[in-house]
């Protein structure tokens, strides 16, 4: 397991400097995410960046003794480093170098398991490599003598340039195979938006327990364990957007989307990246924020969700708080509600699912209505989907068809208006 040696910098001219302590918090608990071991942290209070180095020239040299002190492998650093700034860190600290962004692309190459994943976790990789290639090959001659269009380039600026267009090569065929997924992503959201079916999205801060609540609510009303999602204490173990329909007894089915953690400072490439899969929130009625109540800094984490959602426009869908892990706050087992948009509950424990249930239900009747059907006897189909997407009260078999008394989907209700009872 690699030793790292973590370097924050805190700008005191920052208004948002108070957050320093819980971002390098973070960082130990990315780096531990990336299977690393922190061995050590170093802090400068600095009125601005060092545009060469990030840090100062005098704990450049601070840190360059730590590290070779603790044995450090590597040196990561609290935000992203410019390509100028990582080469001469490189050069000045003898050791590899990472910063943020890389740190968080690492992690989510190691959790990618889908085609879509793992696409869009290499072109937000790449696009962050390009610009920073300068400086790999300085080792290489800078003179040359051949003919063509490199004839004046030395074999480190060839080989930088050929690595350069092989990374575009490869960017564009990415690119490319990934607006195919979307495009067949965008006509799985077009049919599940035709079948009338209400959509409700799972987001909130990274290990919030947005996997361990779909987990629960299929536990009770699926029942099947192929459908499960991966379930895990740790930083990004879900990438994959899954969808899941939740049929309640006694209530209307809605399908639920368990989508990517959110993260202070996520980088620019990987919203833009996963942008298609995060579309699933833009197309949702209702979203569902798990916030870890446990977390002193939980009312950061919230800040940071509706920041990331108004980024991706979805700030304005209607939303329901739901505080997880409040069992861990002296709440007890019991879940609490306040109005009907927030709710004290302990998914890993099920308390509070089933008022969660009356929640998301409740802010999705709106789009419901109560309906009384005559079905004739050749259309089983409408009465087979009615009985899989509706409440169905009441049913009757008569002699021209069967009586159907249901609360249904206004856009159910629209598509069999013709088998109204009259």
């Amino acid at each position: 397991m690699d030793k790292v040696l973590i370097v924050g910098l805190n700008l005191t001219t920052n208004p948002k400097s108070q957050n320093f302590d819980l971002a390098m918090d973070e960082m130990v608990c990315l780096v531990k995410a990336c299977d690393m071991e922190p061995v050590g942290r170093v802090e400068q209070n600095m009125e601005s960046v060092n545009t060469a180095t990030y840090i100062g020239a005098g704990k450049v040299q601070e840190v360059r003794e730590m590290a070779k002190a603790l044995e450090a492998d590597m040196v990561v650093f609290d935000n992203g480093l410019s390509p100028i700034q990582l080469r001469n860190l490189s050069e000045e600290l003898g050791c590899a170098v990472m910063d943020r962004t890389t740190l968080i692309l690492e992690i989510f190459s190691v959790r990618a398991k889908t085609r879509e994943a793992k696409l869009q976790v290499e072109v937000a990789r790449l696009q962050y490599m390009l610009p920073r290639l300068v400086g790999l090959h300085d080792a290489l001659s800078r003179q040359g003598g051949a003919s063509g269009a490199m004839s004046n380039k030395g074999a480190g600026e060839k080989k930088l340039e050929l690595d350069r267009r092989r990374l575009e090569q490869r960017l564009t065929t990415m690119r490319r195979e990934l607006e195919n997924i979307a495009e067949e992503r965008k006509t799985q959201r077009k049919k599940r938006a035709e079948s009338g079916i209400p959509r409700v999205a799972l987001v909130g801060y990274t290990n919030a327990g947005k996997s361990t609540i779909m987990n629960a609510m299929l536990a009770a009303y699926v029942a099947d364990e192929q459908k499960m999602v991966f379930e895990e204490d740790m930083l990004f173990a879900t990438l994959d957007t899954t969808v899941r329909r939740i049929a309640p007894t006694d209530r209307n089915a809605f399908l639920l989307s368990d989508t990517v953690g959110f993260i202070s400072n996520l980088p620019h490439n990987l919203v833009k990246a996963f942008r298609s899969t995060l579309e699933e929130v833009l197309e949702a009625d209702l979203l569902v924020q798990v916030i870890d109540y446990s977390d002193e800094n939980y009312m950061e984490h919230i800040r940071v969700t509706e920041n990331t959602l108004k980024e991706l426009g979805a700030e304005k869908i209607p939303m329901i708080y739901a505080y997880n892990k409040a069992d861990l706050c002296g709440m007890g087992e019991f879940a609490t509600v306040q109005g009907d948009d927030r709710l004290y509950m302990s998914a890993k424990s099920r308390s509070g699912m089933e008022t969660l249930i009356t929640l998301i239900t409740g802010k999705l009747s709106a789009g419901y209505k109560d309906c009384e059907f005559m079905i004739p006897y050749k259309r089983g189909d409408i009465v087979s989907y009615l009985n899989d997407n509706a409440v169905v009260y009441h049913t009757e078999y008569h002699e021209e068809g069967i009586y159907m008394e249901t609360n249904v989907s206004r856009v159910d209700a629209a598509r069999y208006e013709q088998f109204l009872a009259k």
